[in-house]
C-alpha cells in the first residue's frame, strides 16, 4: 500500500510539473521586432576548432493580413561564401499557429506550405492525393497530422522558446511539426532544468533559464535570458562526440 501511495504521489508531482503547450499559455508580447543574428558552428569534440560556421539571420515583423494581427519570420542562412537557406513564416499574432512558411534549400529545392488554403507546393508542383513518389506521400502525411489542431513550426523554436511559461523544474510538451518535411507532429518535452549567468558586453552578466531537451543520443541546453527571453545559446551534444553551437550576436549589421 505504501509503495502505491508513493507511485500517486509521484505522479500527481509530475503531472503537476508538466505543461501541454497550448494557445493560451503563448505570450508573443515578449517578441521582439527587427533583425536578431546568430553564430552556428560545430566542433568534432569539445578542445576541437570550430567547423562548419554559419550566420542565421531572422527577423521578426508584426503586422497585418487580411485584417488579421500575423507575425512574420524570414530567416537567412550563410555559411562561408553563399546563402544556403532562406524561409518566410507567417503566424497568427497571438498563438504562433502557422498560416503558412516557404522556404528554399541550396541544391534541396523549395517549398510553399498554405495551412489556411490547405496546399503544399513542392518543387514548383502541388502535392496531391494522387502523387505515388514517396518522398512526397510522406511530406503530404506529415502535413497532415497537423490539420484541425494546434501546433507551433519547429523550424521556429527561436522565436517559439521566448513565448513559453517559465518556472524552475517545469517541463513543457511542445506540439511541434517542422513544415514541409516528411516528420510528422511530435509532443516534444523540454524541461527547465534550472538557473545560470552568462558573461555579457561591459561585463553583464545576464541571467538564464536552462532548458534541456534530450532523446536518442542527442541533449540540447538552451540559455534563455529572464529579462528578455531571448534564446541566448545552445550547445548540443550529439553522441557524445560532435557538439553544435548557437551563439546570439549582440549585434546585428
Amino acid at each position: 500500500m505504501l509503495f502505491l501511495l508513493i507511485n500517486a504521489a509521484a505522479s500527481i508531482a509530475q503531472k503537476k510539473d508538466t505543461i501541454v503547450i497550448t494557445p493560451q499559455l503563448i505570450n508573443t508580447n515578449v517578441l521582439k521586432e527587427g533583425v536578431h543574428r546568430y553564430l552556428v558552428y560545430f566542433k568534432m569534440n569539445r578542445n576541437a576548432t570550430r567547423t562548419q560556421t554559419q550566420f542565421w539571420t531572422r527577423k521578426i515583423e508584426k503586422s497585418s493580413v487580411d485584417g488579421k494581427g500575423v507575425i512574420t519570420i524570414t530567416q537567412e542562412w550563410e555559411d562561408k561564401d553563399s546563402i544556403v537557406h532562406t524561409v518566410k513564416s507567417i503566424c497568427d499574432e497571438k498563438t504562433l499557429q502557422p498560416r503558412s512558411h516557404e522556404f528554399w534549400w541550396k541544391q534541396r529545392g523549395t517549398a510553399a506550405i498554405d495551412f489556411e488554403n490547405r496546399s503544399i507546393v513542392y518543387n514548383g508542383s502541388a502535392i496531391t492525393e494522387t502523387d505515388t513518389a514517396k518522398q512526397r506521400k510522406m511530406i503530404l502525411n506529415a502535413y497532415k497530422s497537423v490539420q484541425d489542431q494546434f501546433f507551433l513550426n519547429w523550424h521556429l523554436d527561436l522565436e517559439v522558446f521566448p513565448t513559453l511559461p517559465y518556472k524552475k523544474g517545469v517541463t513543457f510538451i511542445i506540439p511541434f511539426y517542422d513544415p514541409g518535411t516528411s516528420s510528422p507532429l511530435q509532443q516534444v518535452a523540454y524541461t527547465v532544468t534550472g538557473s545560470a549567468q552568462l558573461p555579457g558586453y561591459d561585463n553583464q552578466v545576464v541571467d538564464c533559464w536552462l532548458m534541456t531537451h534530450e532523446k536518442d543520443g542527442n541533449k540540447e541546453i538552451f540559455w534563455i535570458s529572464k529579462k528578455t527571453r531571448e534564446v541566448l545559446k545552445l550547445e548540443q551534444e550529439v553522441n557524445g562526440r560532435l557538439y553544435r553551437y548557437k551563439i546570439k550576436l549582440g549585434f546585428s549589421i
